[in-house]
Formats: C-alpha cells, sequence, structure tokens
C-alpha cells in the first residue's frame, strides 16, 4: 500500500512538473517579443549581443528562436536591418525598430504594464490563497 501510494504520489508530482515546465515555456514566449524589441528600442542591436542581453537576464535565448522572430518582425515592417562590415568574419546585420516598430512597442510596453500590474495585485492576495493550497494538497492525496 505504502509503495503504490509512493508511486502515485511521485507521478502527481511528476505530472505536476510536467504542466510547470509548460507554463513556464508560455510565459517566456508571450514575453520574448517584448525583451528583444526592449533591447532593440535602445539602438541598432546585432544578435549576438540579443542573446546575450537575454542570457544576463536570466532569460536562455537560442539563435534558433531569435532569428525567425526578427525576420517575422521585418517581414511586419516592425524592424528593419543594416549590414555593417565586420573585420573579425562576415557582416553583421544590426536590427532597428521602424517608426510603425515604435508604435507597436509603445502598445506592447502599455499591454505589458497593465498585465504586470494585474497580475502583481492578484498574486499579492493571501488569504484565500492559503486555504486553497491546503485543500489543494489534501483533494490531490484524497484523488490520488
Amino acid at each position: 500500500m505504502h509503495n503504490t501510494l509512493l508511486r502515485v504520489s511521485l507521478y502527481c508530482i511528476n505530472k505536476k512538473n510536467m504542466n510547470i515546465e509548460n507554463t513556464h515555456s508560455q510565459m517566456r514566449k508571450g514575453v520574448l517579443e517584448y525583451c528583444i524589441l526592449s533591447v532593440i528600442k535602445r539602438g541598432e542591436a546585432y544578435p549576438g549581443d540579443i542573446i546575450d542581453e537575454m542570457k544576463s537576464a536570466g532569460m536562455q535565448l537560442l539563435e534558433g528562436t531569435l532569428y525567425p522572430l526578427l525576420n517575422r518582425l521585418k517581414k511586419a515592417e516592425i524592424l528593419t536591418y543594416r549590414w555593417v562590415e565586420s573585420t573579425s568574419g562576415p557582416p553583421r546585420k544590426y536590427f532597428r525598430l521602424t517608426e510603425k516598430g515604435g508604435e507597436f512597442y509603445s502598445l506592447l510596453e502599455t499591454t505589458w504594464n497593465e498585465l504586470a500590474t494585474g497580475v502583481e495585485t492578484v498574486a499579492r492576495k493571501t488569504n484565500k490563497t492559503e486555504v486553497t493550497s491546503e485543500n489543494e494538497s489534501e483533494q490531490n492525496q484524497i484523488i490520488v
């Protein structure tokens, strides 16, 4: 009986981890465009520098994620780029916001600020959270 409960508990824990990983991934995708545009908004940006800045902020960003996003934003006329000769290799693309991109960024910034304020307001409320967490733990054990 004890081994069965342990296995079921581990399964539930693993199941919860899978859900949190998926949620984490979806949340990152939701803010990635805003973060990248925030970097570019400060001035022309080379993709390698964007990746480095994201990494230093604790957000892992791969080239395979960044380049398709930059290309999509270019096609949408949010970004433009220019080629700059490099002394240490091939020419580099430096991206910058277009006028349309600046307007789009302002909308994203407003949306982000509203969302962050709303999330913070909801997350600060703890009265029901403590009771709900205890009840959820009990329900998980009962259901299992």
